[in-house]
């Protein structure tokens, strides 16, 4: 083991006048911590013109100050604040040094001090250790984790960009509908809600949907299929999963096919619903549910899961919820009483289909992040630690392997 002291230069940031900060690219690119941190580069986001600790393009940045250890290399020369350090290795191999701090960043962390901000000082920085591999095989193993990082950067980019388009997306098709895809202009009309293309009606989501409820006379068999609010989703379409229960002491009827949104805070807020999609033609879900349905050929219920995505709609409804603090509920009455435009039930489908589609780009990407990403942990700390040694690693094999999982759709 070497000490970082013996390897590398480190460049301690500092803060420069707050009168040389600006926002119009006057100076150097300033970073003061990790909020200006991206996937593996800083982002400016402010730049400085007279700097007082300037880092060189290809340091190693790392976090100081609250939260400490996280790390990023820089694209160009710039200035760092108080809250970063810049690391220049002289006898290692640059990026070696930057995935084993990677590595080492929870030990790191674990050195921070401070009651209000953890926070750690140059000699702490100094007395890290860095295993002495041998040059070539530093070169070797950062080049493979290289490799696999910048395949899981390029999955976040196409995240990032998918759903940025499921966004702008979201905002046509509800307001133009689909009219344009085929280059037709759409003629619209004002309405409650807001601009709307001139055949489509504007009505309420209680007039649109049925709001599903318990047939009397239904004799309920133990055990119960059971969704607690756990297992309603987060960016997910589907509900899959349920719990078999040999008691039922409260709970909302629902049906397969129902769209359960979630009506208590802050589950509302964050998006949590989803469509029911079980082996069982009925199940009961936690009392925090509203469950709606599609009325045969006139509303499709992928239509309103979209719609009830749209930020302005989440926030109109989340305006309107009604309790303590902490424990508000959007009711089923506001609900039923919210305007919604309503298209031909086959235009409905096609926008709910479109939406369908991004959904499934996104969640092919997401899995190739997480696989990536699982790959990149495993070879980390194999590598870092001599489990694995590079010539061990068959190198075509490596990038046709990461290839085939940065694969796109």
């Amino acid at each position: 083991m070497s000490k970082l002291v013996d390897i590398a230069e480190l460049n301690m940031g500092q803060s420069p006048p707050s009168s040389s900060y600006n926002d119009e690219g006057i100076g150097l690119p300033f970073y003061q911590g990790k909020v200006d941190f991206g996937f593996i580069h800083p982002i400016p986001r402010k730049y400085c013109s007279s700097p007082t600790k300037i880092a060189k393009r290809g340091d190693i940045l790392i976090s100081v100050r609250a939260p400490v250890g996280p790390v990023n290399i820089t694209r160009t020369e710039c200035c760092i604040g108080r809250g970063l350090a810049a690391i220049t290795a002289k006898t290692f191999d640059q990026l070696f040094v930057y995935f084993n701090l990677i590595y080492q960043e929870p030990n790191i962390a674990s050195l921070g001090s401070g009651s209000t901000f953890k926070a750690i000082n140059k000699s702490q920085l100094e007395s890290i250790n860095i295993p002495d591999f041998p040059l070539p095989e530093q070169r070797k193993i950062a080049y493979v984790l290289s490799t696999v990082q910048k395949a899981i950067e390029q999955q976040d980019k196409l995240i990032r960009t998918t759903t940025e388009l499921k966004k702008a997306l979201m905002q046509k098709l509800f307001t133009e509908g689909i009219g344009w895809l085929s280059g037709a202009e759409t003629k619209q009309k004002q309405t409650e809600i807001g601009p709307v293309p001139e055949s489509w009606e504007v009505t309420t989501i209680g007039e649109m949907y049925d709001f599903t409820s318990k047939p009397r006379g239904l004799n309920i068999e133990l055990p119960v299929p059971f969704i607690p609010m756990d297992i309603v989703p987060l960016n997910e379409i589907y509900i899959e999963k349920y719990e078999l229960r040999e008691s039922l002491s409260s709970g909302t009827y629902v049906e397969n096919g129902d769209l359960l949104l979630a009506k208590i805070t802050p589950s509302f807020e964050n998006g949590k619903q989803g469509i029911v999609s079980i082996d069982k033609p009925y199940c009961y879900a936690t009392t925090e549910v509203i469950p709606i349905k599609g009325k045969h050929k006139i509303s499709d219920i992928y239509y309103l899961f979209y719609y009830l995505l749209k930020d302005d709609v989440r926030k109109l409804l989340a305006d309107k919820m009604e309790g303590s603090t902490g424990r508000q509920r959007l009711s089923k009455t506001i609900l039923e009483k919210t305007l919604i435009p309503m298209p031909s039930f086959s235009e409905q489908k096609v926008i709910a289909n479109i939406f369908l589609s991004i959904y499934k780009k996104l969640s092919f990407h997401q899995k190739k992040k997480s696989t990536l990403t699982a790959l990149f942990k495993t070879l980390l700390h194999e590598l870092m630690t001599g489990e694995r040694r590079v010539h061990e690693i068959e190198f075509e094999a490596l990038d046709t392997e990461v290839k085939e999982m940065s694969t796109s759709i």
